[in-house]
């Protein structure tokens, strides 16, 4: 009888310049080469790119032997190989450190950069700096907040403790408060009375970048509901700002919000104040599109957005954390 390798002896592909693996598996029987199956498997990156990775080393088979763009896949299982991004843009600031133990990390994010990976952004991204940085290979986020959002976002450190922790926010065992600047409640036509539990049930948007709250006649029931925020205004600021809205360019009353998220939907802080009628300062996509997906940001002008607490019962140490953001919203004339 012929034994496979057991996990422990499996090889396990190393984190490089903080960027793991992706492994696909390869067909039984393939007949292409190396390059003609990833070309024709990932349509998206172009065969010139895949060239470029092959001759990085950045392919690798199930054992661990870099792969060369004509090696044929008669006999392999499945591929290993490195995401890159070329001309990648660089963001002009750093994330800061608030808390690190054996168990977690604790990072103040800036606005405009990704928690992990994803379109634009590789080497840039929090994850990615911060895996360099401190030589975490197995860091992971425990939860992750918008690129456009700053704050705090919390990380394990062990591999081993990632789903106890993942499991406090399936399990909406974590208590998260965030703080926003929108305009004053009485610029919106629904004349919210704070505090209020906002509750709706929100899907992805026809845009993929959007969410979008479902009216009860496109939900099954006006009760059902995906997504809760309880939402407070705090504090009126005097000073007004100029702001494009559906109705035009005016001048806007602001005024300061606490928002405690109790589910965690996409965008959802933001679809929250936009149906009431107070869009959030800086909101490139909430009412309107101001900006693409893709296309450059304004980094003179951030969403008023911030992550700025977090508690919860730690499932590994069992210790109360309880943590609380260094940064603070400042409105741009």
């Amino acid at each position: 009888m012929v034994c496979g390798m057991s996990s422990s002896s499996a090889f396990k592909p190393p984190v490089i310049k903080g960027v793991g693996p992706s492994t696909v598996g390869v067909p039984a029987n393939a007949t292409l080469s190396a390059i003609d199956f990833l070309t024709a498997k990932f349509n998206a990156i172009s065969r010139e790119e895949w060239q470029l990775r092959f001759e990085a080393g950045e392919i690798l088979n199930a054992v661990g032997r870099v792969m060369a763009p004509q090696d044929s896949l008669l006999k392999e299982s499945h591929l290993h190989y490195y995401r890159s991004i070329r001309n990648e843009p660089e963001l002009p600031f750093k994330a800061n450190v608030i808390f690190q133990d054996e168990f977690l990390l604790v990072v103040d994010k800036p606005h405009f950069m990704p928690v992990t990976p994803g379109g634009r952004y590789l080497q840039q991204s929090l994850l990615v700096q911060l895996k360099q940085q401190l030589n975490l290979p197995e860091l992971s986020p425990m939860h992750r907040i918008d690129r456009e959002t700053a704050g705090l976002v919390v990380f394990s450190v062990r591999a081993q403790d990632r789903n106890a922790y993942q499991e406090l926010f399936r399990l909406r065992q974590v208590e998260k408060t965030y703080e926003a600047i929108a305009g004053a409640p009485e610029t919106s036509t629904l004349n919210p009375q704070f505090p209020l539990v906002h509750r709706s049930l929100m899907a992805e948007d026809t845009k993929f970048f959007r969410m979008r709250e479902l009216t009860t006649d496109v939900s099954p029931s006006h009760n059902e509901f995906n997504s809760e925020t309880w939402i407070d205004c705090v504090e009126r600021i005097l000073t007004p700002k100029i702001v494009i809205q559906e109705d035009g360019i005016k001048e806007l009353a602001l005024a300061r919000y606490q928002l405690k998220p109790v589910t965690g939907q996409r965008h959802q802080l933001r679809v929250h104040m936009n149906s009431l009628g107070l869009p959030l300062l800086g909101d490139q996509f909430y009412p309107l599109v101001l900006l693409g997906a893709e296309e450059n940001d304004n980094f003179e002008h951030p969403l008023q957005l911030l992550a700025k607490s977090i508690f919860f019962k730690d499932p590994v140490s069992g210790f109360l954390r309880s943590f609380k953001s260094s940064l603070s919203l400042k409105i741009l004339a």
